[in-house]
């Protein structure tokens, strides 16, 4: 089932709009900054903090939970909401834009990632279907896909393998999630994420390949990694144009528009 969302407002001169997205632990207008809490919290701030800010979704990380605190502790508390006392919404990002970030930390093949732990130097491997149950474990709302990011510039080979492990990753992604029911008793959503670099043709492909699969909502991924404003304006707005106008959409890493 998709994530309930509604457009309460849609600009007749260009595709600006607002909306709601409802999950079981509240809802959220759109669109929302996140603030980020990468390991369970928002950095000097207090959940009544954050409410009084108006904050109504927090982004918290799939790599750093599953590091720290670990997936033991998450469990006994209940997920992250019985760590941090946070009662909103919460999404998790994947852990691929970090597991990218280690660079010769990482390995990539059809199975997953395996990846050094950044804290004591142990090896992890990443499945898309690990990284579902991670997302379990930590009992968030809404649940990222693990991903294939590449830097800019790729190569347009590069960026065209990259988006078809992606698609391939988001078909197992989505097996696992709707096999495995959610642990804490609230719903979970899962997003897929577009990628294809800077290349039209590749993002459409992309795009074609998740809106198939049917997730609840969909992230433009592989922004925000050093391509120019104008490019990263031009993917977004070509993306925008062809994702599914009834469904949320998230576009990753960017903090200021």
């Amino acid at each position: 089932m998709a994530i309930p969302f509604s457009i309460t407002a849609a600009s007749s001169t260009c595709r600006a709009r607002t909306g709601e997205v409802t999950t079981d632990n509240g809802s959220f207008r759109t669109p929302a900054f996140m603030p980020v809490g990468t390991i369970g919290t928002v950095k000097t701030l207090t959940p009544e903090d954050l409410r009084a800010a108006h904050v109504e979704i927090m982004l918290s990380n799939t790599y750093h939970l599953y590091l720290r605190p670990g997936l033991d502790i998450l469990e006994q508390f209940g997920g992250l909401r019985g760590l941090n006392r946070w009662d909103g919404p919460i999404l998790t990002d994947s852990g691929g834009f970090q597991v990218y970030s280690l660079d010769d930390l990482k390995e990539i093949d059809e199975d997953g990632v395996t990846f050094r732990s950044h804290w004591d130097g142990s090896r992890h491997l990443f499945t898309p279907e690990r990284v579902v149950d991670i997302q379990r474990s930590i009992g968030s709302d809404i649940m990222m896909v693990l991903d294939h990011l590449t830097g800019n510039p790729a190569e347009y080979e590069t960026s065209r393998q990259a988006h078809q492990k992606t698609l391939r990753w988001a078909e197992r992604s989505r097996s696992h999630f709707l096999a495995h029911p959610p642990l804490y008793g609230h719903r979970q959503f899962q997003f897929g994420i577009v990628q294809g670099g800077i290349y039209d043709d590749l993002r459409a492909e992309s795009i074609a390949g998740l809106t198939n699969i049917a997730f609840d909502g969909y992230a433009i991924g592989g922004l925000a990694v050093g391509e120019p404003r104008d490019v990263r304006y031009r993917i977004t707005g070509f993306c925008t144009e062809r994702l599914p106008e009834s469904l949320p959409r998230y576009l990753m890493g960017v903090g200021k528009p």
